[in-house]
């Protein structure tokens, strides 16, 4: 590494890159291209070496900033790349190597010129630099303005139309990763570019008729996830006999400074986390996401996300909307089948929510698969492991189970699906388990961190929205699920009366609910002793009865009296006075959730009764409260019934006598006694301008993700370091 960094700090000295940066103009015939062009490299990847590549590169941009106003250097080497990317198909059928390495390497020089470029000046002066020609400094034509509309049109075809093979898999890599760098001024501005040239250029003009293709070509290179062939594959190799005339310049050239790019030679082995991804189908993604993201023009809507939006299976022999020109097909089992594979990045989980949000296609086969488990299983690990993930990742990944879970086939179908031994669940050995069971262990526990650590009200809601939307179809729910139901839902009951004690006796630091909940563990599984249960029922029987005559007015009092005790005014109130209305909240979801399925499918579900059972005295003690008074109906009477008849069972039953009992007594139970109420139904709508969230969300997975791109982080704008 040490000769590696060495040699690229030195780049400002190499001879062909003075002269390309220099005082003397170019013409596009000189030989000088063919030299500068030839030589040989696997482009760093680790950010040490992008690091110093771009810190060379800046020293050399800055020398051409100075002199190209009067060389039009810069437009003469895009001229050279757009001459010889004129025969490139032609080259890549006839294993031309040298005619696609040489292009390779000028798109290359533009990419890294380009970048810089841009990270350092505004679009205006950038579309000067596109214009200025030999002996005219500073003359601006119409001729020369389209030069940057040409290069992106350019770029958009070698796309879309080479071939990949082995030999242009740099190029074609090389082509994505430059337009990235094109729109890459987005990371410079705190704002979201509304109106952009590079905008333009690509949403209309010779480019627009490409907008289906390039969705289309990179979605395939998605699906492909094809590895990137052996470094310097794209190199002509020496022939036996001698070589030829290629050889004989690559080797010339290639020597001295040159020869750092290959940082530790063409056809050294690749580390092992290289070995494993697809640099393509990673860069080709992150440009899908941020075409599909940009915002759309006053006078035309986004086009790549119309494309996105309205793309069909290639089995759908039904005929293309006439209003949407973009529209194309595409292969939805593949498609279905990378997207299963690829959820741990944070791109693949974004690319997901965008089709089956925007795209009604692909929703409808996603939820129609028989095999939902192999997408479901990834978002439920990543929620598992919200811990280590970012926030917008989870928040992905949660909505997406939010838009699944507003189809009620889905919600049927996940308790059908059996899973054997989940070995990423580390709470409890899960030998045999449904898909509906686990997923309701995996939303609550995300539920619980939140409420613990993050507090994000946004994050809690979606993930009780989610469990409402499925609470109707609840079958046959395990055991420990429907413990966990219970249980999460008492431990928010306990918080809830603890929180208020804490309200209406601020300077009481022994209270008796204090010492009760000292008794309980910190999972809150445990019930409390049978005399601070009574104390707690009596207790909170008092509390209820207060808040029953004035139940805003009361806690009003009750918060201003606290914080007339603060020190200072200063002083925010302590978290359990600002997260009460957060804990009823959850709690009146918590209690609907239990009261739909216990009106809709009580006798599919004994395990959730028999853990109500188990928890009644709670339960009982807040049937009262004025908040949950009408939905504590139906809890209230499946506890009455039920303990009824196992009183009348006599005492010391056995687990598999209980939930016998609770059998014969579901099919026993009218229906007609449980109270009706509308029906939980919760759906995802985007918030007003999206693109606030998006566009720096899909940038900083730009800025952390793609392959061989460094940026310096004290020059971005758009988000700060820690974001996403």
């Amino acid at each position: 590494m040490g000769a590696n960094s060495s040699s690229i700090s030195e780049l400002p000295e190499n001879e062909y890159l003075k002269k390309l940066s220099g005082a003397e103009p170019i013409s596009e015939n000189d030989p000088f291209w063919n030299q500068l062009l030839s030589f040989s490299f696997t482009t760093p990847t680790n950010s040490a070496d992008l690091k110093l590549l771009e810190e060379a590169t800046i020293s050399v941009c800055k020398s051409l900033v100075e002199k190209n106003p009067r060389t039009g250097n810069l437009g003469s080497l895009i001229k050279v790349f757009l001459s010889r990317t004129k025969e490139l198909k032609i080259s890549a059928e006839c294993q031309n190597h040298l005619f696609i390495w040489q292009a390779h390497n000028a798109l290359f020089i533009i990419c890294c010129l380009l970048k810089v470029f841009i990270s350092t000046m505004s679009e205006e002066e950038l579309q000067l630099h596109f214009t200025y020609e030999e002996k005219t400094p500073g003359s601006y034509g119409t001729e020369c303005e389209d030069l940057i509309e040409e290069l992106l049109c350019c770029l958009i075809q070698l796309i879309v139309e080479i071939p990949l093979l082995d030999i242009t898999y740099s190029i074609s890599l090389e082509a994505v990763t430059t337009l990235v760098v094109f729109l890459s001024c987005q990371l410079f501005h705190k704002e979201i570019l509304r109106e952009s040239l590079i905008h333009k250029y690509l949403m209309h003009g010779r480019c627009l008729p490409y907008t289906s293709r390039l969705v289309k070509t990179l979605l395939y290179n998605f699906i492909r996830q094809e590895r990137s062939p052996p470094p310097g594959t794209h190199v002509f190799q020496q022939q036996t006999d001698g070589g030829g005339l290629l050889y004989g310049i690559a080797s010339g050239v290639a020597t001295g400074l040159w020869t750092v790019f290959t940082l530790g030679g063409v056809g050294s082995k690749p580390t092992p986390q290289l070995e494993q991804c697809s640099p393509l189908a990673n860069q080709s993604l992150l440009l899908l996401l941020v075409l599909a993201n940009l915002t759309d023009a006053p006078d035309t809507p986004n086009p790549y996300r119309q494309a996105i939006m309205s793309f069909k299976n290639t089995q759908d022999s039904s005929a293309f909307s006439s209003s949407n020109p973009h529209a194309f097909q595409i292969n939805f089992n593949s498609l279905y089948t990378a997207l299963c594979e690829q959820q741990k990045s944070d791109q693949a989980t974004l690319l997901l929510y965008m089709l089956l949000h925007q795209n009604g296609n692909v929703r409808t086969y996603v939820l129609a698969r028989t095999d939902i488990e192999n997408l479901v299983l990834p978002i439920l690990e990543i929620l598992y492991h919200v811990e280590e993930r970012n926030s917008h990742h989870v928040y992905m990944a949660l909505i997406i189970l939010l838009i699944l879970t507003e189809d009620d086939g889905f919600n049927r179908s996940i308790h059908e699906v059996i899973l054997k031994n989940i070995t990423w669940y580390a709470e409890r050995v899960l030998t045999e388990i449904s898909l509906g069971s686990l997923l309701i262990l995996v939303v609550i526990r995300t539920i619980q961190y939140n409420m613990t650590r993050t507090r994000d009200k946004y994050l809690h809601t979606n993930c009780l929205a989610a469990l409402a939307n499925m609470s109707a179809q609840f079958r046959s729910l395990h055991q420990y699920a429907a413990q966990r139901i219970i249980s999460y839902t008492c431990r928010h009951l306990r918080r809830y009366v603890y929180v208020l004690d804490k309200l209406y006796f601020p300077h009481s630091h022994c209270s008796t609910l204090q010492h009760c909940f000292s008794t309980l563990s910190d999972n809150g599984e445990e019930l409390l002793s049978l005399t601070c249960s009574h104390i707690l029922r009596s207790y909170a029987s008092s509390l209820f009865s207060l808040l029953s005559k004035k139940h805003n007015k009361v806690l009003e009092q009750a918060t201003q009296s606290l914080r007339g005790s603060l020190d200072s005014n200063d002083t925010p109130l302590p978290d359990y006075a600002q997260d009460l209305n957060v804990i009823e909240e959850v709690i009146r979801m918590m209690l609907e959730i239990i009261n739909s399925c216990l009106t809709n499918s009580l006798h599919h579900n004994p395990n959730l009764v028999y853990a109500l059972l188990y928890k009644r005295d709670l339960f009982e003690q807040f049937r009262t409260h004025p908040s949950f008074q009408d939905i504590m109906q139906n809890i209230d009477l499946v506890i009455s019934f039920f303990s009824s008849r196992l009183e009348q069972a006599g005492a010391e039953l056995s687990v598999e006598r209980v939930l016998e009992i609770i059998k014969q007594g579901a099919l026993a139970l009218p229906k007609d006694r449980l109270r009706k109420f509308p029906e939980l139904k919760f759906k995802y709508v985007e918030e007003e301008q999206p693109e606030e969230f998006f566009i720096p969300y899909v940038w900083s997975l730009v800025y952390n993700s793609a392959v061989a791109l460094y940026w310096n982080p004290r020059n971005i704008q758009l988000f700060t370091m820690d974001s996403g």
